[in-house]
This record gives structure tokens, C-alpha cells and sequence, in this order.
């Protein structure tokens, strides 16, 4: 009988050393992070929850702003047409500021968004790069334009050209109700407000769409091009579909601008009250521009139905910008999550 051992009898060396296995780190060591790590980490968090309430403490200023003025109001806040905060006893309404609003800010959105999606395709499929460059920088350079010179623009220089323009649509196309005035009266409209802010909001969707062009992948086009595909038809089926997530969202961010735009509507409408569909009839207001143009006399119930209507716009801002976060966040390549 062997005196080996049962290990050496089934072949194994005597030189075979143990393996040595590693012991798992301790979570002291895998969670150890630098000073200066930590103290961006603590900084970018307090920047967030500091942005968060700040939102939450200007939702609250503005909710016990006009809970003095709601609770005196004599007409329903919502439905209401009329606006006669000052009076005694008060009788207000958003109804016609909100529906202005939102009436300009679409009217400049089927303005604008054509427009600048054109321009974002010519700059990053079309245009040459020595052409795309300055033309970018040119158009990025409209949203640095303050809002008081679009609205002394468009008082002085555009009211008075759009004229002519206004009364051929109400001439020929007068049938339709959009177009309809009274008497073929024009002048500073809705028309010609939205067509200011459809000037002001056309940089951010441009530069939005461009950058979003610019991500669809060479692959995508070459390979509609190896196909037999004209340039349109690659536009068509490979960058558009790639970068309507981007398009939306630059729209609805454009919306959320045109929504809250002060200065240039106020320049350009007359303060007026009422719903009416007829664009280019001398008529017209928004929340922001009733803000501008009734603080300065408002009394203290005034003052508090401004601030109530400004807590609806900033409401339905909210919910636009959310819209526009949502369809970011639909995409990887759009939200940052991919980088």
C-alpha cells in the first residue's frame, strides 16, 4: 500500500501551491470618495432643491397674492369675460385674457415652426459649412434681440405694412371668421402680435431643430441615399423622423415664450376685452400684456387679480414645459441620458 496522500494518488503535484482568492473589498473602501467630489456632489444637489423651492415659493407667493382678491370677486375668475377688478364692488375674469393667450401664441407657433425647421434643414443638410456657420450664429443672435425692441418694431415699422396685408385677407378671405372684420377695419391685432412673437420665438426652435439635425446619425443618410433616395426624400425618411421628438419638444418650449411674453404684446395690442376668433380686427389681450399695461393703476384688489391671473399663466406654462420635458424624455439621445 502507498503512503502518499489520497491528493498525490490522483495526480496532483507536490509543487501545487493553494490559489489564493481576494477577499471583497470593504464598503468603506469602494464608497471612499475625494473632498472634492463630494462637495460638487453637495453643491449640484443643493442647486436643484434650491430650484425646486424656489418654483414652490413663488407658486405660494402668487396662491396668497390673490386669495384676497378671489374671495372679493364677484364674477366667476375662470369663465368670466369682463375685467373690473378696481370697481366696487370687483367683477373680474380670465376667460378672454387666457384665450388671447393662447389664441397669439398658437397663430405664432403655425407661423414660426415651418419656418425655422426650414432653416435648421438648410443650415445642416444644405447650406455649405462657410454659409451654415455665420448663418447660425446670425439666427441664434435673434434671442439675445430684448423684447422691447420687437414690440417698438413691430408698433412702428410692422402695424403700419401689415395693413395692406390684413385687408386683402379680410377682402378675399373675409368668408372664413378668422379673417372677418367689422366695417374692414385694421390695424394693431392679434394677427400682427402673433406675427411679432412668431419672430421671437423663431431662434429657439431653429437652434433646438438644428442641434437635433445634427445628432441624426451619417449612417441613417447614407443609407437612404445608397438606396436611390433624392436629398428630400433622405430629409424625409431619415432626419425627420429621427429628430421629431426634437421638433416637438423646440415647439413647445417656443409656446411656453410665446405664452409668457410681455413687453412686445402689450406694444402691439390694444388693451381690449372679449373672445373673438377675428384676428385682424383692432382687438385683443393676453395675460402677460394686461399685467404690463394694469399694475401701475391697480388698487389693492387689482393688484391681487393681476397676480391670480398671473398664477394661471404661470400654471399653464408649468404644464407646457412639462409637456416639452415629457417628449424629451422619450428619447435617450434627446435627455442627456445617453452622453
Amino acid at each position: 500500500m502507498s503512503n502518499e496522500p489520497d491528493g498525490l494518488r490522483k495526480g496532483s503535484s507536490r509543487n501545487d501551491a493553494p490559489v489564493a482568492t481576494a477577499e471583497p473589498a470593504s464598503s468603506s473602501d469602494s464608497a471612499r470618495v475625494s473632498p472634492a467630489d463630494a462637495f460638487f456632489k453637495n453643491l449640484t444637489r443643493s442647486a436643484g432643491l434650491g430650484l425646486l423651492v424656489l418654483i414652490a415659493a413663488i407658486a405660494a407667493f402668487l396662491v396668497l397674492e390673490a386669495t384676497n382678491a378671489l374671495s372679493a370677486n364677484t364674477g366667476n375668475f375662470l369663465t368670466t369675460t369682463e375685467w373690473f377688478p378696481n370697481s366696487s364692488p370687483p367683477f373680474f375674469g380670465v376667460a378672454a385674457l387666457l384665450f388671447g393667450t393662447l389664441l397669439t401664441a398658437v397663430i405664432a407657433m403655425v407661423i414660426a415652426v415651418p419656418v425655422a425647421v426650414g432653416i435648421a434643414l438648410f443650415i445642416t443638410v444644405y447650406a455649405p459649412r462657410r454659409l451654415a456657420t455665420p448663418l447660425a450664429f446670425i439666427v441664434d443672435l435673434l434671442a439675445a434681440v430684448p423684447s422691447v425692441i420687437f414690440g417698438l418694431w413691430g408698433l412702428i415699422v410692422l402695424v403700419p405694412r401689415m395693413e395692406g396685408i390684413q385687408k386683402f385677407l379680410t377682402e378675399y378671405f373675409g368668408w372664413i371668421p378668422l379673417f372677418a372684420t367689422q366695417n374692414s377695419v385694421v390695424g394693431r391685432s392679434v394677427f400682427v402680435a402673433s406675427v411679432v412673437l412668431a419672430i421671437m420665438i423663431l431662434p429657439i426652435v431653429a437652434a433646438i431643430s438644428r442641434e437635433v439635425f445634427l445628432q441624426v446619425p451619417i449612417a441613417h443618410k447614407e443609407a437612404a441615399l445608397a438606396l436611390g433616395a433624392t436629398r428630400w426624400e433622405m430629409i424625409r425618411t431619415a432626419v425627420i423622423p429621427y429628430g421629431k421628438p426634437g421638433i416637438i419638444s423646440a415647439s413647445m418650449l417656443g409656446l411656453g415664450r410665446a405664452m409668457g411674453e410681455t413687453i412686445a404684446v402689450a406694444l402691439v395690442l390694444p388693451a381690449s376685452f372679449g373672445i373673438s376668433w377675428k384676428i385682424l380686427s383692432p382687438a385683443g389681450n393676453t395675460i402677460a400684456a394686461n399685467v404690463a399695461n394694469g399694475f401701475a393703476e391697480a388698487n389693492t384688489v387689482g393688484r391681487g387679480a393681476l397676480i391670480a391671473s398671473g398664477l394661471v399663466l404661470f400654471i399653464v406654462t408649468m404644464i407646457v414645459n412639462m409637456i416639452a420635458r415629457a417628449v424629451i424624455a422619450r428619447r435617450r439621445e434627446f435627455s442627456g441620458a445617453a452622453a
